[in-house]
């Protein structure tokens, strides 16, 4: 009667330890938001999208608020164009809002930032942001600093 108790309690944290490690899984690779409620959808154009990926993070003062779902390329406009996925809690996103592509620290991973306008009216699904920021390429300021000193500008 013991053996069976014990061997119960076994299984019992056994199933516990790989539920845990199921949801450690889901949470690092970002695979629950697949489940979670899309929000909306906003578009932003830059010239240049250095290292960004899809699904990097959308953060407002340093909160996640969303993630960018795709990019694509403007064959017209040659310009790249980000799709934005908002969660649906932060639908107050001024029309004016502005979006920059920033870098974690040094060399880490880019992400989009917004920075929220002054106007009463708010973004909604397919809206387009149109105050954009493209990423800053360390190898083109580099080839910039090279360049003016080897031609004697200071």
């Amino acid at each position: 009667m013991q053996k069976a108790t014990v061997e119960i309690w076994v299984g019992i944290f056994v199933t516990l330890g790989f539920a845990a490690l199921l949801m450690l899984a889901m949470k690092v690779s970002n695979l629950n938001e697949a489940f979670s409620d899309q929000g909306y959808t906003i578009t932003a154009r830059f010239q240049n999208i250095g290292g960004l990926k899809a699904k990097a993070p959308v953060k407002m003062a340093g909160v996640t608020i969303g993630r960018v779902s795709n990019i694509d390329f403007d064959n017209e406009e040659y310009e790249a164009i980000v799709y934005l996925s908002i969660d649906k809690q932060y639908d107050k996103l001024p029309t004016d809002t502005s979006a920059s592509i920033l870098t974690a620290g040094v060399l880490g991973e880019q992400y989009i930032g917004l920075d929220a306008g002054a106007d009463e009216e708010y973004l909604a699904h397919n809206d387009e942001v149109d105050l954009t920021q493209s990423a800053v390429i360390l190898e083109q300021l580099i080839s910039q600093f090279l360049y003016k000193s080897a031609s004697g500008d200071k």
